[in-house]
């Protein structure tokens, strides 16, 4: 094979994201933690992931469960200890896989004690850490301005101490830093600093598009959309212009990437969650000196048609071009699970697995995922979600239309606990031990065991095309090339991966039909398929299962 130089490893991975608090319990307290994860290190090697991206572990209230961090430096006693961290990446390392921790750059916990210092005076010197601004109407009482948080109410909060208002991006518990104050900056870039010390490998940046506000707090402008979606954050009436994506945000992302690039041997690396389409998120990634890559949320919402996925290849390859790299996510701790828009129909979710896995880019597992696992239909009156508690008002039959819709009000719903077996509890805590959210009913049947012992299954098919991308740079980091449509089925996508010598054709049958068709290419050899095996090739001709793709190579 000709040898051609492979780009750095964060560019051909395959991470699996792990919700810590729902993947094992092994102190019988119901609630997953860091042993839990060091526990099943080898089960995530042999399925053939190569990253891990950890969810928060700081210290915190858990008010959103993690994401509102009271202490950076510290590990929330419910998950376990630094030591316990230190195990976690020791023991990953030594399987040759890799660690990314969650980092909250935009926002602490209300109970951080800089927020409490900022919130004692209008004097205090960690005043200006946050973003304060005096209201309007007599007395102060009206909010600064129009701005809604990106969750839908205004974003403005009273202080009855300090008669201002503070603001947050998200939940009222979350106060925004303020990024134009350098001590802010210096303070921020020092967690990230020593987390990496300490020896992740990367960081996923949570909700990074908000860093930076409009300095001047003016009025976000009128938009018609009412709901904002995985590509377009306006929603609500308003467009969020000033309170996102901000020239300044961009621009710290380079500030970021010089710290992060000051830890070498291995690389690290940096992806960012932001909304919006493509071509506007390639911003946070041009020039090589910006984010490694960004959540390209899209692929979510993508028809499930062969048409629909080659108009999604063709404008990941158009807006995020090599050395560029984008991402296929389906599904995370905020989203349906990618089941649930596919019908849970085990061929459907094996087709959706085999682009993620095939297409060029980073592909982004969530826990739970590579067997299937379903939402959870829950009441939002009962619900740990902060979110579903602010939206309790609403009747559940409407937060179901909402959630058909692909609108998750509950994300409990997708952060059930992991299901390992058929034993009480699923396994994934003692017997008799009740886990912080119930098991889904179909644990009884859909878990890894039963799942193990099945070849057909969506486990299976995972640890099919994880070894085949193992085993092929073409698949890990060569390049992408539609093969023309007028050649193909309407039903069939189709696309060559080319890395010096290493060629695959990759076909995808977008139906539920079985089809004859003509191989596009010179690749005549079947070396995958998302079925236990391929059908035999005769004459250049290949019969395509329902659902069914097929990695060709020569």
């Amino acid at each position: 094979m000709q040898k051609a130089e492979l780009p750095p490893w964060w560019a051909r991975t395959t991470v699996y994201q792990i919700y810590p608090r729902s993947f094992l319990d092994t102190n019988g307290d119901g609630i997953g933690d860091l042993p839990g994860i060091v526990r099943k290190l080898d089960y995530l090697r042999d399925l053939g992931v190569e990253t891990l991206w950890i969810c928060p572990f700081y210290g915190s209230p858990q008010e959103d469960l993690g994401y509102d961090i009271s202490d950076y430096d510290a590990v929330a006693p419910e998950y376990g200890t630094r030591d316990d961290v230190r195990r976690l990446l020791d023991e990953a390392h030594a399987r040759g896989m890799r660690v990314v921790a969650d980092m909250v750059l935009n926002h602490t916990s209300i109970e951080h004690p800089w927020f409490r210092e900022s919130r004692s005076s209008r004097t205090n010197p960690k005043r200006n850490w946050y973003l304060w601004r005096p209201g309007k109407k007599p007395g102060g009482k009206a909010p600064p301005n129009n701005w809604r948080s990106l969750v839908g109410p205004r974003g403005w909060h009273w202080d009855e101490r300090t008669q201002e208002w503070y603001w947050a991006s998200f939940l009222p518990f979350q106060p925004d830093l303020d990024y134009r104050n350098p001590e802010v900056q210096e303070a921020m870039l020092g967690v990230v600093r020593r987390w990496l010390a300490f020896g992740f490998d990367g960081l996923r940046l949570d909700i990074f598009h908000a860093l930076f506000k409009d300095e001047r707090f003016e009025d976000n402008p009128f938009s018609t959309r009412l709901l904002p979606s995985e590509d377009d954050p306006d929603g609500f009436l308003q467009s969020y212009r000033r309170t996102l994506h901000h020239p300044e945000t961009i621009a710290f992302a380079r500030t970021l990437r010089r710290v992060v690039d000051e830890f070498q041997d291995p690389p690290r690396f940096m992806v960012g969650e932001v909304f919006g389409q493509p071509s506007a998120l390639r911003q946070y990634c041009e020039g090589g000196d910006g984010l490694h890559s960004v959540f390209l949320f899209k692929a979510m919402r993508a028809p499930f048609t062969a048409t629909g996925f080659r108009e999604l290849v063709r404008e990941f390859e158009r807006e995020m071009p090599a050395p560029l790299v984008p991402t296929w996510v389906f599904g995370n701790h905020d989203r349906s699970r990618r089941g649930e828009r596919l019908g849970y129909h085990p061929e459907r979710e094996k087709l959706s697995v085999a682009v993620q896995l095939t297409a060029r880019g980073i592909p982004f597992v969530y826990y739970g995922e590579e067997i299937g696992m379903r939402d959870l239909d829950l009441p939002l009156a009962t619900a740990k979600d902060p979110l579903a508690r602010m939206y309790r008002f609403l009747p559940d039959v409407v937060a179901r239309k909402l959630h058909a819709a692909g609108v998750l009000l509950n994300r409990d719903a997708c952060r059930t606990p992991m299901q390992w077996s058929g034993a009480p509890n699923a396994g994934f805590t003692a017997p008799g031990v009740k886990p912080w959210l119930p098991l889904h009913p179909a644990a009884e049947t859909v878990h890894v065991e039963a799942q193990e012992r099945d070849s057909a299954s969506i486990l299976h098919c995972y640890r099919r095309l994880l070894r085949l991308r193992k085993a092929h740079p073409a698949l890990q980091a060569g390049a992408l090339e539609l093969h023309p449509e007028q050649a193909l089925p309407p039903e069939v996508l189709a696309y060559r991966r080319t890395f010096g010598d290493d060629v695959l054709d990759v076909l995808l049958h977008f139906d539920d039909a079985t089809r004859r068709v003509r191989i596009p290419g010179d690749c005549g050899v079947a070396l995958a398929s998302t079925y236990p095996e391929p059908l035999p090739i005769r004459e250049r001709e290949v019969v395509l299962r329902p659902y069914e793709a097929l990695v060709l190579g020569r």
